[in-house]
């Protein structure tokens, strides 16, 4: 009989976790995010197993209630924007990814900033936040979001071009909504479009 590894059964631990923690659909977008996650890392040869663990908890913090989340960043000293304070359900990644550290045992930073950073994206992001990032938008249960077909093959081409699509599909669904915008998303879309431009003028 084939040895488990311990790895397996971590990952095994953090999923029944979850299950437990999360409603029904949200642990449905979770397992379709961690496979998704798995074999980007798998592509573009990264960690599969952060992939998979940062997968499985980015939204570990998704079902708390909003007075749970603000009263979790308040006793823990994590910061809080107006627009946090407003929405708090957009402070699902930070409280995660304390979450992560603190309830699931995490010690891998690399991992942390994945589950951080999965919402707003940031200014030079590691492969793995990338990897998780573009997981979480193109993941099989995503339906309704534009460009869908054409950003799952450019994920698994290129992570900065399929990254900055959905970057800038975000930000004009959230404008034409009249939705709030996290300054970062838009701060990370300009990071990696002037990325992307100069890349280009380079290569003319």
């Amino acid at each position: 009989m084939k040895a488990i590894g311990m790895k397996t059964i971590e990952l095994k631990k953090i999923r029944k976790a979850m299950e437990r923690a999360l409603d029904d659909r949200r642990y449905e977008h979770t397992l379709g995010v961690a496979y998704t996650a798995a074999a980007l890392a798998m592509c573009h040869d990264a960690s599969i197993k952060d992939a998979q663990l940062a997968g499985l908890l980015h939204d570990c913090a998704k079902c708390l209630s909003d007075e749970k989340r603000l009263s979790i960043c308040e006793k823990h000293n994590i910061s809080i924007n107006e627009i946090e304070r407003r929405n708090p359900a957009l402070l699902h990644a930070k409280v995660g990814s304390f979450l992560a550290m603190e309830e699931y045992g995490v010690s891998d930073s690399n991992v942390i900033h994945a589950i951080l950073n999965h919402t707003t994206g940031r200014p030079g992001m590691s492969k793995l936040e990338k990897i998780i990032f573009i997981a979480d938008y193109i993941e099989p249960g995503r339906t309704k979001a534009p460009n869908l077909d054409e950003i799952r093959q450019l994920a698994f081409v290129n992570l900065d071009a399929a990254l900055l699509r959905i970057l800038g599909d975000t930000l004009e669904y959230l404008e034409s909504s009249g939705e709030e915008i996290d300054p970062m998303t838009r701060k990370t879309y300009n990071y990696y479009r002037s990325a992307a431009e100069s890349e280009q003028r380079t290569g003319e």
